[in-house]
Parts: structure tokens; sequence; C-alpha cells
């Protein structure tokens, strides 16, 4: 991923339709699954989906991770049964469903949070057994989580440069002495996270403490420091939960600008339909551990089984 020399349009972001609607409280537009019942057709109306539409929309490749028949159990609790779906190059792949469905069981297995009963993983035409995340992750998988998991006492650009660490490979003494190629090492490192900060437009609080900044800005924060690892497959749990229609619009820039620039495969978790409708290639849909759709959001949106499983009666 070649984060130096970056054009952006003259605007400074793709087309971008907006979450108008899709991102507003009490109406259409209401995140499923939070507060009230929603209605799913007129949300997903209500944004045209951008990724169908936009001039930039990237090709795809094959399929760079294949999950088969995933069983996740925690005692007698089932997390996931039975669960197969495969994700392509270059795509934006969403995952929803109401809240319990296993949505964040199924990032976690995928980075080696969890390790599944049954089933198995490939990535990048490789079986992965028992992995862990710092496996994981030298691989080329990073993630954002639900709840922001940042340094709250260190700067903004202290917190991206711990996307770096598996990058490192000088030794513990080169690096308490800063010296020679660890020293180096290190200057590199930073060009590579000040061009995130640069991407992400977030110069302005570089130094300020995480611990200070809005929530929206944290969050901005806990992408870049994901994007800093270079990762060709980025994981994002509810990138947009709590923010307002503006923050909302920003990140879905950024997240769009990551996928068609860089060309990153983004596996996305999100609860507001609008957004997914509008940004993802395919989606496949969770409800109590099962899956009950795939497919591409007009697929999913006009699926009974989703539609009822949100609306709590058939439609």
């Amino acid at each position: 991923m070649a984060w130096q020399g970056v054009e952006r349009r003259a605007d400074g972001s793709p087309e971008w339709s907006g979450a108008s609607t899709g991102a507003s409280s009490g109406a259409a537009g209401e995140p499923l699954a939070e507060g009230g019942v929603a209605a799913m057709e007129i949300e997903a109306e209500s944004m045209p989906n951008q990724r169908a539409t936009g001039a930039t929309a990237t090709r795809h490749g094959e399929v760079i991770l294949d999950l088969q028949h995933i069983s996740l159990a925690f005692g007698g609790v089932k997390a996931l049964t039975d669960i197969s779906f495969d994700v392509r190059e270059h795509e934006i792949r969403a995952i929803i469903g109401p809240n319990g469905a296993g949505k964040s069981s199924m990032l976690n297995v995928i980075n080696g949070v969890y390790h599944p009963q049954q089933g198995r993983i490939v990535f990048r035409g490789e079986e992965r057994r028992r992995m862990n995340p710092t496996a994981a992750a030298r691989q080329g998988i990073a993630r954002t989580f639900q709840n922001i998991a940042l340094f709250k006492g260190m700067t903004v650009l202290d917190n991206i440069m711990t996307g770096r660490n598996t990058r490192f490979r000088s030794g513990l003494l080169a690096n308490a002495l800063w010296w020679g190629p660890a020293r180096n090492e290190e200057i590199a490192h930073r060009r590579k996270v000040e061009e995130v900060i640069d991407f992400l437009e977030i110069q302005s609080i570089r130094k300020t403490p995480v611990g200070r900044l809005p929530y929206g800005l944290q969050k901005r924060v806990e992408l870049a420091r994901a994007l800093a690892a270079e990762p060709s497959l980025l994981l994002l749990d509810e990138p947009m939960a709590g923010m307002n229609v503006e923050e909302k619009q920003d990140m879905c820039r950024f997240i769009l600008d990551v996928n068609q620039q860089f060309g990153t495969t983004i596996v996305l978790i999100e609860h507001d339909m609008g957004v997914v409708m509008d940004i993802s290639d395919r989606v496949v849909v969770l409800d109590y551990g099962k899956k009950i759709g795939d497919g591409t959001p007009e697929q999913v949106k006009s699926n009974p089984e989703v539609i009822r499983a949100y609306l709590g009666a058939s439609h």
C-alpha cells in the first residue's frame, strides 16, 4: 500500500451521497436493532448505492478469506453455528444483524482472538490453525474495536505509532540507545505514520493526548492506528457507532478512500442500514449466531428472512 503521494479529488473526497436520512434518528434512518423498529426498505432506498455508481469502483479479485462451517460456543452458549462465507480481494464486505447476532464474535474468529470448535479458515489460500492476533497482524490483518481501545494518556502520534509495532526489526538494546539502524528504522516508521495522519486529515491534533479528543476524532485515530499497519485485510467493528451525521459522512468517505485508492479489503460491522447499503459490495446477515442472508445489498434488503429478523414479522 503506497501512502506516499496520495492523490485526492478536487474537493478532497470521492463522490459521496451522504448519510442524511441513513444516519438520523427517529425517522426511517434510525439504526436497526438500536431503539425502535425501522423500515429497512425505506432506509436503504434513501441512499443510492455509491459502490454501484461511483466512477472509481474497485475491481474485485479472487477470494482472500474463506470461512467454512464456522461454529463457536462458550460452554453451552452457541455464539456461531455452521457459518460459511467468503471475502474477495478489494471489496467491502459488510456483516449485519440484530444485537447479539454474533457479528463481533465472527471478527474475533477472523483475527485469532477466538478459536472456533468447528470449521476451517483459509486466508490467502492457506488454512489457518490456532491463529493468534499477533500472527494475524503480521499476515496483514488489522482491526478497530466496537469500544475504543486507545491509550488515552498518549498523543495521537504515539497511538498511531503503536500500529507499526509488528514491523519493527531492531532489538531492545538498539531501540533503547536509539542509535544506528534502530534510529533509521524509527524515522522510516514515523514517516509512514505522518502519511496516515495527512490522509485522515488529523494534522492539527497529532500532538494532542487522545483522552482530550471528542468521540468522533478518537474513532478516526483508531482507524489511523489500524491503517498504520498497512493491512491487506481491514476489520472494522462498528466504526460509526455513536457518531453524528457529519462524523458518519467523514468516516464513510475515508473508508471508501482506503478501499478505492489503496485496494484494501474491508470487512465491516455496522448497524446503520443506510451506510451499509450505500458503501458495501456484499452483505452477510447473522441472527442468533446463524447465517440468514448473503448477497448484494439489493438482494439482502429484499430477503424475507432478513426483513423478518429486523422487523419481527413477515413483510
